[in-house]
């Protein structure tokens, strides 16, 4: 089905909200949904768990097979790799975000944002790139400081066969859309 027609049918808007991430596979993935919703975070249940290799993004629906082609071209160079999640991060003061480092798997993250953040998707960064999981977001400063210290013992690693293509729907939920596995297989 091509990208500018929805899953189970019907068209796009002209305008999309895409994002890129590495999934956080199960149960880890709810496991960290369950964190973020049990510290209040409204938007624990409509953004599934991941790492981002591209912020949400607007383009037009008319770009959407060139993003494809691009999205295929950069999952073909690259190469499966065993991420480790483990241990708690902050971006405060700068930004009210607490997160699960990426400790083993960075590297590779950073090369494919670099390379997924290029061409037809080429865009300008609000902060500098740094992998991570998100696990509270935009609440009071003791909320953050509780979410730092319950995901200190988050430890997590898994096997990343490739990355996904999401859009933001109309009722502010992200969904999946495209799965892209690393080697052209």
């Amino acid at each position: 089905m091509p990208l500018t027609t929805l899953p189970g049918g019907g068209d796009l808007p002209e305008v999309v909200t895409i994002g890129v991430s590495v999934s956080v596979p199960e149960p880890y993935g709810a496991e960290i949904q369950d964190a973020r919703a049990g510290h209040g975070d409204p938007l624990a249940r409509s953004i599934p768990t991941h790492v981002t290799l591209l912020p949400p993004t607007e383009l037009p629906a008319e770009r959407l097979p060139l993003v494809e082609e691009h999205l295929a071209a950069v999952a073909r160079a690259h190469r499966p790799f065993r991420m480790l999640l483990q241990g708690s991060g902050t971006f405060r003061p700068v930004s009210p975000v607490v997160f699960v480092r990426v400790e083993e798997g960075a590297h590779e993250c950073r090369l494919l944002e670099a390379a997924v953040r290029s061409g037809p998707l080429a865009r300008e960064l609000s902060f500098p790139y740094h992998p991570h999981v998100t696990v509270a977001h935009g609440l009071p400063e003791e909320i953050l400081d509780e979410a730092y210290e319950k995901a200190r013992t988050f430890q997590a690693a898994f096997p990343v066969p490739g990355f996904g293509l999401s859009r933001f729907d109309a009722d502010e939920v992200w969904r999946p859309w495209r799965t892209y596995t690393f080697g052209g297989r």
